[in-house]
């Protein structure tokens, strides 16, 4: 009893002091505090005094507001409390729905969800409301309930003031604040345009007892702002489902009719007599057999102020609109505008998100179907029609040196839905899959690259529909929109005809704006596929082309008969073991079987099991394929492969090499020069020969390597070809290495290392792979001027050969390129032959031969050659100084 008597006095003490009692709470209020009252601010009914007028009553509660600071409590009535009936959950809430977040503003003007667990919280979520058919018919039957109870009240408070009753009789009152705001709760978390829009509508019919209700939004196109209707005859009782949204929307100018009146001037129009204001248009009326009396009609504002609709409604159930009604319609329209704002913006994010994600599909789509054209077209157009819900389209693609109106490729694409619902059966079904091209539109587009947009093709001035007459088709509406490259350029255009009934029934800009973003995927599709299909040309020519050059390229059966039937001379009788060898002694059918003769000796042909007359062919075809250039040719290239053999054979390097390497040395030295031009790399880089292109480096070597690929891969010359696949790829790997090692320039990077590597006495031949990696490239560029190390005589004849080769292209620098040539290949400057002869072995040959003969005293005759030569060379050199004629 104690307790009880002292939180009476407190609470007393509490509503004496207003003051103080504020400063406490909101020094020591808790969030659940907070948080509590707000829910019951929300879900309580005041009551009070009943001797108070209705309007007192309104003013004691607008008073008793916690937003305004009360100074002092009035000094008539102290203590008084006003009494609160809280009334039951399954009152407010039918079903125990879960209670809809409440709407606040942030700090950057945008609304703001709030539920009672978070209203205090900084970091707030989002919570999207979706229709629910369920939810929806609960909460109308509340709301109706909630709203028919305050009608009620406030016909009641009329009566009592009016009639001045018994005191005992004392009715609820209900706070048309509380009202309003059960109602911006109920649309506050809806993001969907047409289900907040029809709850809108719904809650003011209900709040204002009005039997109908309609709503227009404002839209813009071209700079130019109308209304366009989306809710039509909404009543209380009425759903989504009932056929009160518009289909096809009908736009309507501002300062058209009450609506656009309204829109225009932004002033709400409260008519009570419908049919005596000018500006009411009755035709609706005569068409539906509804009497309309009076109309309330105000404008939708957002947060920014801006009119982004209107609202009207129309009879009032008992009598006309009031000012009072007004109000009441004001107050909640101005949170009405701020949710219409949020589910448009929601609208537009759903909107881009759809289109990127459509975009995206379509952009992998287009890029993985590049096999043809055609298939690439119908991608375009089965997705278009699909995407922006047409009946046709089609695809007009130009060329640029064709006239405007004349396009290299046309093709179309039909919905066959819109065949199956009967449009056009009484055509042939060939006729009724035409596309009407519409020349006259397609070539404007195409030479002005704007976008075409008809919404009425019966009423455009500007075209005439020439086509739709032979097809039996009706073009209702239509867009046309350029194909551009990724160079900007129109390379065609795409045609949509005839918007589906059912969304709509004209291409919108956003329609535009979807299919302008598609034709830039499209455009690189098409550029794309074009390429590939050039590609693809390109490739079967090339591939004819060398079926073609194989052909002429393998030895002919004669020629590979010659060697086939005949035997194979030994080597000692061939004279190549030695390296004092003379070519000179063997005929071109002779260095053909020495050549075989090779392959024989070194064991190469039954170790990998290599076909003779494979093996004939192979030879034969590698000498076709040398032009007969004065030193780069088969003589040289067989030179090359003797020297190799000999060095082999006798020159201490059979037990270093393996078979694999053996194998890939004879390939490359008789393949190293295939197809030689008798010029050398920097003659390719300064004609900008094709070749140069393709090898910025090694670039003669590059190409003697794939001609001796070409040749290993054509039929019948598969000397390879019971190789495993790894045994392939690693006799090809040395074959590449040793053919790029013949450039010179590579020799000069490698050289150092090699003789490093010799010098230093650690080089491990047999299990180091890099040592033996050099010791292959300096052997095969040992074998190709090994010319040096011949006897004089032969000597003497290969360098006036190269001498004559390298004067030949200085001859074309001089004449063609207009070129002081190099010295060596300066015809004017042949006397000093024997002098850059000299220089030549000094700087290139005897370094090599010494390194070569510390690996493998056995190599000892071609350091001596190369010494021999070099002093002959010497005597030329003296003649020439003499005034003698050298050589």
């Amino acid at each position: 009893m104690e307790t009880q008597l002292r939180q009476e006095h407190i609470e007393a003490w509490l509503d004496d002091h207003a003051d103080f009692a504020f400063d406490y709470f909101t020094r020591k209020a808790t969030q659940t505090m907070v948080n509590t009252w707000l829910a019951d601010r929300v879900i309580r009914i005041a009551g009070s005094d009943r001797n108070l007028p209705s309007t007192e009553r309104l003013s004691s509660k607008t008073d008793s507001d916690p937003i305004k600071r009360p100074s002092s409590v009035s000094s008539d009535s102290p203590g008084r409390k006003t009494p609160i009936r809280k009334i039951s959950h399954e009152e407010i809430n039918p079903g125990h729905l879960p209670l809809k977040p409440m709407v606040s503003t942030n700090e950057m003007g945008s609304p703001s969800f709030y539920t009672p667990e978070n209203v205090a919280s900084p970091s707030l979520t989002r919570r999207i409301t979706v229709p629910n058919r369920q939810t929806n018919k609960h909460m109308k039957n509340f709301k109706t309930r909630r709203i028919s109870h305050y009608h009620q009240v406030q016909k009641a408070d009329l009566e009592l003031d009016n009639d001045h009753v018994n005191a005992d009789d004392d009715p609820p009152v209900i706070d048309e604040r509380d009202m309003i705001m059960d109602l911006v709760i109920d649309i506050a978390s809806d993001l969907d345009v047409t289900s907040v829009s029809h709850r809108i509508l719904q809650n003011v019919s209900i709040l204002l007892d009005a039997d109908r209700c309609s709503l227009f939004l404002m839209r813009e196109r071209d700079g130019e702002k109308f209304l366009v209707s989306r809710l039509f005859n909404v009543s209380k009782e009425s759903t989504l489902e009932d056929n009160v949204v518009v289909k096809n929307e009908i736009k309507m100018k501002l300062g058209q009719g009450i609506a656009g009146m309204v829109a225009l001037t932004g002033t709400a129009l409260n008519i009570p007599d419908a049919y005596k204001d000018s500006r009411f248009n009755q035709s609706v009326d005569k068409k539906t057999g509804y009497r309309t009396r009076s109309i309330l009609c105000m404008p939708i504002r957002d947060g920014d102020k801006r009119i982004v609709g209107v609202a009207q409604v129309i009879n009032k159930i008992e009598g006309a609109f009031t000012n009072k009604d007004e109000k009441i319609f004001a107050s909640y329209l101005g949170f009405c505008g701020v949710a219409i704002h949020n589910a448009q913006i929601f609208e537009k994010i759903q909107l881009e998100n759809r289109r990127n994600e459509i975009l995206l599909d379509l952009a992998r789509v287009l890029f993985e179907e590049q096999s043809s054209l055609h298939t690439v077209m119908d991608t375009i157009l089965t997705h278009t029609i699909s995407l922006l819900c047409c009946e046709r389209a089609s695809v007009l693609l130009a060329n640029p040196s064709q006239p405007e109106n004349v396009f290299e490729h046309t093709f179309e694409h039909v919905d066959e839905s819109t065949l199956i619902s009967g449009i056009n059966l009484s055509k042939e079904a060939s006729e009724r899959r035409k596309v009407p091209f519409n020349i006259a539109i397609t070539s404007f587009v195409r030479q002005t690259g704007q976008i075409v947009n008809i919404e009425n093709a019966a009423n455009d001035k500007r075209f005439e529909f020439l086509e739709d007459a032979q097809l039996g088709f009706t073009t209702r509406s239509l867009l046309c929109i350029p194909i551009r490259d990724s160079m900007r350029q129109v390379i065609g255009v795409i045609q949509l005809i005839n918007k589906h009934h059912r969304v709509g029934p004209c291409f919108t800009k956003s329609d535009e704006q979807i299919l302008e973003a598609f034709t830039i995927f499209c455009g690189l599709g098409i550029s794309n596929t074009r390429m590939y299909e050039e590609t693809a040309r390109l490739a079967a020519k090339q591939h004819v082309i060398l079926e073609v050059l194989s052909y002429h390229a393998v030895a002919s059966p004669y020629e590979t008969s010659l060697l086939t039937l005949n035997d194979i001379p030994s080597a000692k009788s061939l004279g190549i073991l030695t390296y004092d060898f003379d070519d000179s002694r063997l005929d071109d059918h002779d260095t053909l079987r020495a050549a075989v003769r090779m392959f024989i000796d070194l064991n190469l042909v039954e170790k990998f099991r290599i076909n003779h007359e494979v093996l004939c062919r192979w030879v034969a075809s590698v000498k076709r394929n040398y032009r007969p250039v004065s030193y780069h040719n088969w003589r040289h290239a067989f030179n090359v492969c003797q020297s190799c053999f000999c060095m082999i054979k006798t020159g201490g390097l059979d037990s270093i090499f393996s078979d694999y390497e053996k194998l890939s040395l004879l390939v490359s030295c008789l393949s190293h020069d295939l197809d030689h031009r008798g010029t050398n790399n920097a003659f390719q880089a300064k004609i900008e020969h094709p070749l140069a292109r393709l090898y910025s480096t090694s670039t003669m070597e590059h190409h003697h390597y794939n001609q001796c690929l070409m040749l290993l891969q054509s039929e019948g010359c598969e000397i390879l070809s019971h190789l495993t696949s790894s045994e392939y790829a690693h006799v090809i790997k040395l074959v590449q290495h040793a053919i790029l090692s013949t450039d010179l320039a590579i020799y000069f990077k490698k050289r150092n290392e090699f003789f490093n590597v010799v010098k230093s006495g650690a080089a491990d031949w047999l299990e180091n792979d890099g040592h033996r990696e050099l010791l292959r490239s300096l052997v095969i560029t040992g074998c190709d001027i090994a010319g040096i190390t011949r006897p004089w005589n032969v000597q003497k004849e290969i360098a006036q050969l190269v001498a004559e080769e390298f004067f030949e292209q200085g001859d074309i620098e001089k004449s063609k390129l207009h070129q002081e040539p190099p010295d060596m290949m300066n015809r004017k400057l042949k006397h000093k032959l024997p002098k850059m002869q000299i220089g030549f072995i000094d700087s290139i040959c005897l370094p090599l031969y010494e390194a070569l003969n510390d690996v493998s005293t056995k190599l000892q005759p071609m350091l001596d050659g190369c010494l021999e030569n070099r002093r002959h060379w010497e005597e030329e050199s003296l003649k020439a100084e003499r005034g003698g004629t050298a050589l």
